[in-house]
């Protein structure tokens, strides 16, 4: 009888890993450039009407992601016009609705807040991650509690019991906004290039804020081009929406919206540090305490336990 030779070990769970590191480095990226975007948003809070600021934010991000999108969407327009409901969905919450908020917010809150609060946004990510079947663990659940008390006692800077502005509330709203926007993408056709739906979704966009833009120019009127006004524009149209969003929505087609939430968590450092440095608005002893919560619990949640490979995902 002829010897039945082992089969070779196959490199999936190298692939399957390293897919998983892309993604975890992808949701940093994004992070880090958002982060970005919340000093940004409150530099010309006081200089561009929000839906003004929102609406010119997409038409820059359009013409940024254009040369290389354009006709990838147009060639799939048959499977986006399948799927409209959930494009349509797609763009209202994580286009419209999430960067309208987040500029309102912009308003009477601090960047820094903006940022803390929106740590919020990945416990959302995780309860629908849940809801949906995911099984988190008991060291990513611990690490995300770690985490979101550090974001929580940054808030009320050194306190669980923050007095929230008008900013900070709409600040939330943006959160859950962001969150619910994030574990939609899950459900993404994977048929859809990411670019092409990334393009389609900033069209739409831009569309369901054109009646409102309107509105805002005739009551409010326009802002005065400069330096001030059009610099932190392009930042936020290239880099914040055209460059973070695609980053991460791949990285939550690699690694799932709960993981990459964990990622997210490191955002209120990131913005707090560029605050302090660009506004000079200040950290203080207790802020490097509460990053420090923050930081452990990120690092806790998103370390994978070893001999566990990474779980594959679908296409972006």
């Amino acid at each position: 009888m002829a010897r039945v030779r082992p089969a070779k070990p196959t490199a999936a769970p190298r692939v399957l890993a390293r897919g998983a590191g892309v993604g975890l480095l992808l949701a940093l990226l994004a992070t880090v450039v958002w982060s970005g975007s919340f000093v940004a948003t409150r530099d010309m809070a006081d200089s561009v009407p929000p839906v003004q600021a929102v609406f010119w934010r997409w038409v820059i991000a359009l013409l940024a992601v254009a040369p290389l999108a354009a006709r990838l969407a147009w060639r799939q327009r048959h499977l986006i016009r399948r799927h409209f409901g959930f494009v349509a969905l797609a763009s209202l919450l994580g286009v419209a609705l999430y960067n309208t908020l987040v500029h309102q917010a912009g308003l009477t809150t601090t960047a820094s807040n903006m940022g803390m609060i929106m740590a919020a946004s990945p416990v959302i990510m995780a309860l629908f991650s849940r809801l949906g079947g995911e099984r988190l663990g008991a060291r990513r659940t611990f690490g995300m509690l770690l985490a979101a008390l550090g974001v929580l006692l940054l808030v009320g800077k050194g306190s669980l019991a923050a007095e929230l502005t008008a900013g900070d509330l709409w600040m939330f709203g943006a959160a859950l906004s962001f969150a619910s926007y994030s574990a939609l993408l899950k459900r993404k056709p994977a048929e859809i290039g990411a670019l092409a739906f990334l393009f389609t979704t900033f069209v739409f966009g831009a569309l369901m804020l054109l009646p409102v833009y309107g509105v805002s120019l005739a009551v409010q009127g326009g802002f005065e081009p400069g330096i001030g006004t059009v610099g932190p524009l392009l930042y936020v149209g290239v880099f914040s929406s055209a460059v973070a969003f695609f980053a991460w929505n791949r990285a939550i087609a690699l690694i799932g919206a709960a993981r990459a939430g964990v990622v997210y968590y490191l955002q209120p450092v990131c913005v707090a540090l560029l605050s302090y440095a660009l506004l000079g608005e200040e950290l203080g002893i207790v802020g490097g305490a509460c990053m420090a919560l923050i930081l452990g619990g990120v690092a806790l949640a998103s370390a994978r336990p070893r001999g566990v490979s990474a779980t594959p995902r679908g296409r972006a």
